[in-house]
């Protein structure tokens, strides 16, 4: 059988694909914009559905509004659509690393199915998985069925486990629709300060993992007079372009994947999409590859930035919740400041602001709220940024630790927390001056 005629023999509706989902069996799909709408869309009118469970993260399109005993919906990083469905109960959290995320799913699963938008197919009879490998790409052959959604959007890339083969598909769609784009954060003062602060720690030929949100985007405003960077990240932003025109990027220093930009999936505009479709120079890796601890140390001169929602005085890291209740999930931070550490050269960056509410709450806390989770030990941290500078945590006792953070709060809440800290026995009882 011929690759169109195979082709021809799959290509169904949405509502006939959806049927190849036996009632019990686990849905995988992938980060967006790898989610694929019409096959999603088609599962409500799967009437024979009873005990499956779907499995996102960071999801675009709303969750799905059906009854938990038909699918049960199972969230691996919480975001805006489906953290309200968490606070509710009617979604759950799985919580990992984002390395381990293939391996747990492999634990949780059975009977997988995945579903996934996908480029168009190749003369080969390969369709790309684009913008989102992470971790569908690890269990492309450890699904029983393969449902894919094909859109000529989706950009192809190349990459590691990043084609599925015709032979290997259940069923397939076609749905040409724009794949969701996320705009480029709004930056503020603040987000500018870190970033230039970031930045500056940044060096000629060093490579750069640069985590989600304003803050670790604000640094790449700033390196367009870098040069030789490099790029080994698990989210690939839209400010890479801007690095690449500039000549700031080039990759010629990696320690692997040299002279190439390395990512596990993709989340940007249409410019980001349009410049990695058949760009040579951009490969795509599964999470378990990418972010593996193993694979990082093997680096030189690796700069991880993240961040985080606040920070107590030892170093400890809440990312994860706000006022005791879960916001998102510890994402791929653990694995990056954990395997930076094992490089020669590394740099692990933690940003956040100083403070909140209109400089009402001190992000730099004695100790983390209450029902706050640790994401990042206080033994992985290198440096903590905010708006006011730079704290350098690696190697410092606790008595120095306390007094650098205190350096970087908000001068306001400077002498609450040197009197904190000397009531816990961090600091000694005799006078301290925090250098602002």
């Amino acid at each position: 059988m011929s690759f169109y005629t195979e082709y021809q023999t799959k290509c169904l509706i949405a509502e006939q694909a959806v049927r190849f989902i036996e009632p019990g069996e686990d849905i995988i799909v992938p980060i967006s914009p790898g989610e694929p709408p019409a096959l999603l869309n088609a599962l409500s009118g799967h009437t024979k559905l009873a005990g499956n469970r779907l499995y996102h993260m960071i999801p675009s399109y709303p969750v799905l509004g059906m009854e938990e005993e038909r699918i049960r919906q199972v969230s691996l990083f919480l975001s805006g659509k489906d953290r309200p469905g968490f606070h509710q109960g009617t979604i759950d959290l799985l919580p990992n690393h984002f390395s381990d995320i293939p391996s747990l799913l492999l634990q949780a699963t059975t009977n997988r199915v995945i579903m996934a938008t996908v480029s168009k197919i190749d003369e080969n009879g390969y369709f790309s998985l684009g913008t989102s490998l992470s971790y569908v790409a690890s269990l492309i052959d450890k699904a029983k069925t393969i449902i894919l959604e094909v859109n000529e959007n989706m950009p192809r890339t190349f990459g590691e486990q990043n084609q599925i083969h015709i032979s290997q598909v259940t069923a397939l769609v076609e749905n040409d629709v724009n794949i969701q784009v996320l705009p480029n954060p709004k930056l503020n003062e603040k987000d500018f300060k870190i970033g230039q602060t970031i930045a500056d720690i940044i060096k000629n030929g060093d490579t750069l993992q640069i985590g989600y949100g304003a803050m670790p985007n604000a640094v790449m405003e700033f390196l367009n007079d870098h040069r030789d960077l490099g790029v080994y990240t698990e989210m690939l932003p839209d400010k890479i372009v801007d690095l690449y025109e500039s000549g700031a990027i080039t990759n010629q220093n990696k320690t692997l994947y040299k002279g190439k930009t390395t990512a596990t999936f993709a989340l940007g505009t249409q410019r980001l999409y349009d410049f990695i479709h058949e760009n040579e120079d951009i490969l795509m890796i599964p999470c378990d590859v990418c972010n593996d601890v193993r694979t990082i140390a093997q680096f030189d001169n690796l700069v991880s930035v993240n961040s985080t929602v606040e920070v107590d005085l030892i170093g400890q890291c809440n990312s994860e919740t706000i006022n005791g209740k879960y916001y998102s999930s510890s994402g791929g931070q653990g694995d990056f400041t954990k395997g930076v550490r094992l490089t020669k050269n590394g740099r692990g960056i933690i940003c956040l602001y100083s403070t909140a509410k209109n400089d009402s709450i001190s992000k730099i806390v004695p100790k983390l709220s209450q029902d706050a989770v640790v994401t990042t030990s206080k033994n992985d941290v290198d440096i903590i940024v905010t708006e006011y500078g730079r704290a350098e945590l690696k190697g410092k006792t606790i008595g120095e630790r306390v007094k650098a953070l205190i350096n970087i709060a908000h001068p306001k809440f400077r002498e609450q927390l040197i009197f904190d800290a000397t009531k816990k026995g961090f600091l000694p009882q005799k006078n301290f001056y925090a250098k602002p």
